[in-house]
């Protein structure tokens, strides 16, 4: 068994279609099948079965490529390992955040960082809530800035680096656009532009606007905090952002007001899993993040 045939395995089960498979690996179609044969003749099992166009994994296949899966991702962080005891500063950091944090905050915390470390490379991947836990957890990345902080789970840990107030944003020319700060309970009656059900901004907003005595009319559920600002400029209603996702100047821009009843709040963590040590630069990056957000590092326990 080759480490060839576990590779060209895995990105078959996941494209579910050699063809697929075999552009993204750079070789032809015929080695990726080969390959594949080779190893279910070996292992004496089906792995595939067709299923129109697509292959999809057999019962046995799915037990094998979760395994094979483990396999490749510890020897990828072997690889790694051996990288950074050469060179610590020339490592990988895999960091996961939410598309809101990405339009302020990451860029700022690394370039800080890089200008300590200038030939630390990024991998980097947006998600929402459960992917980023699900992809922490299952060792997709190493890192992740997430809201809310998960407060109590088995299998990632960290830190709330900071917490951050919702303001109100609403159209211009909106009657309470001149407003320094509004109760929610004023827009009672507003139609809201909020994120899609998965999003963690989403329960926030609704359950403020329960705490404040009404249930939010909807008129638009997005995925970006880009749509969801350019539509209240727009005038299609109303809604509730971080004040980080502000931070940018477009022609058409929302009016923002704060909301002085009830306090709308998240908190924004920084976890990892629970049970692995970080990689060395992985380790270095979040030391840095922890005194960048002022905690006391010296007081905080290892990973």
């Amino acid at each position: 068994m080759e480490l060839r045939q576990l590779q060209y395995f895995v990105k078959v089960a996941r494209k579910e279609h050699v063809t697929q498979a075999a552009e993204e690996l750079h070789v032809a179609q015929s080695a990726v099948s080969r390959q594949i044969h080779q190893l279910e003749q070996e292992l004496g099992v089906n792995l595939f079965m067709q299923k129109g166009r697509n292959l999809h994994l057999t019962a046995v296949g799915q037990l094998f490529c979760s395994r094979v899966e483990m396999i490749l991702k510890d020897l990828d962080r072997a690889v790694s390992e051996v990288h950074e005891f050469l060179d610590p500063e020339q490592g990988e950091i895999r960091l996961g955040f939410p598309n809101s944090l990405g339009i302020h905050m990451i860029p700022s915390v690394v370039a800080e960082f890089r200008k300590l470390y200038p030939n630390v490379k990024f991998r980097f991947r947006q998600g929402t809530y459960p992917t980023l836990i699900r992809d922490v957890v299952s060792g997709e990345i190493d890192l992740a800035f997430i809201s809310p902080f998960p407060e109590n789970h088995d299998q990632v840990t960290g830190n709330v680096v900071l917490t951050e107030d919702l303001v109100g944003i609403l159209p211009p020319g909106h009657p309470l656009a001149g407003e320094q700060s509004i109760k929610l309970s004023q827009l009672k009656d507003e139609k809201f532009i909020l994120f899609s059900k998965g999003y963690s901004l989403r329960p926030i907003v609704w359950h403020a606007c329960l705490e404040a005595g009404f249930t939010p009319k909807i008129a638009f559920e997005g995925e970006e905090t880009d749509t969801i600002r350019g539509l209240v400029a727009a005038g299609m209603g109303v809604s509730l952002l971080p004040e980080m996702a502000l931070f940018q100047s477009f022609t058409l821009q929302p009016i923002r007001v704060r909301i002085s009843e009830p306090k709308v709040t998240r908190t924004i963590g920084l976890i990892h899993r629970a049970d692995e040590k970080l990689p060395l630069v992985a380790q270095s990056f979040r030391m840095f993040l922890l005194e960048y957000f002022g905690l006391q590092v010296d007081t905080l326990p290892n990973p």
